[in-house]
């Protein structure tokens, strides 16, 4: 399934895709929690914090997390189907599940989030050309990445995990709210292909105090920041 469909980021599409293969079997998207835990467990050290799955799908990681101690979790996700089956299946874990599409989360309250987590969510908006994306997709982005600063408590943070480059996201990214800094996850397996997180700390109260008064402050969009992470559990 080409990444680059405009269908991808239509609620119906994945509606078919679920009811046409089962959600019973668990699939992650752009690595799974062996790959992936050592890196969670580094930028999520908070385990009483909230935390917000955002196209939450049929992935292991609400449980992966649980088991770490993470019990404050809500997922969302615009499919209906994948939502009702994964409460059911995960119905012991008593977190929260949402049908709830990401680029208008009216059903979650400003500030209300320590983390949010996409994994490869954001991917399924893209399609058309990687050099000058199309209207749709940059409204799409637009939309998204403001519903996440909103959710977000002052100092939260964005971990966003994608197939796409840097120098094709860090301008879709930046944002006036929060840093950003971009991390290189090297494929062991395989060796050659890669992918990247996308780190985004919203600005505290503090910072955002100083920014009003001092007019030399830069905006606070680290783009330049990028660290090759081989610290992956093994």
């Amino acid at each position: 399934m080409p990444i680059d469909n405009a269908e991808l980021a239509s609620a119906d599409y994945w509606n078919y895709r679920y009811e046409e293969i089962g959600v019973e079997e668990a699939y992650d998207w752009f690595r799974d929690w062996e790959q992936l835990g050592a890196w969670f467990k580094d930028h999520l050290s908070r385990p009483y914090a909230k935390v917000l799955h955002l196209g939450c799908g049929n992935s292991t990681l609400t449980s992966d997390l649980h088991r770490l101690g993470f019990t404050h979790q809500t997922n969302t996700d615009f499919s209906d189907v994948v939502i009702t089956a994964m409460d059911a299946k995960y119905k012991d874990l008593n977190t929260v599940w949402k049908v709830m599409d990401v680029r208008q989360m009216d059903g979650l309250l400003d500030n209300s989030f320590d983390y949010a987590i996409d994994k490869a969510t954001m991917d399924s908006m893209f399609h058309g050309s990687v050099w000058d994306p199309p209207d749709d997709v940059r409204e799409n982005i637009d939309r998204y990445l403001r519903e996440v600063v909103r959710v977000l408590v002052p100092g939260g943070t964005f971990l966003y995990i994608s197939s796409r480059q840097p120098h094709f996201m860090k301008s879709l990214l930046a944002r006036e709210g929060w840093d950003l800094s971009v991390e290189t996850l090297p494929d062991r397996e395989r060796g050659v292909f890669e992918y990247f997180a996308y780190v985004m700390k919203k600005f505290g109260q503090e910072e955002d105090s100083e920014e009003a008064f001092d007019s030399t402050t830069q905006s606070g969009l680290e783009t330049g920041d990028e660290k090759n992470r081989s610290d992956f559990a093994e």
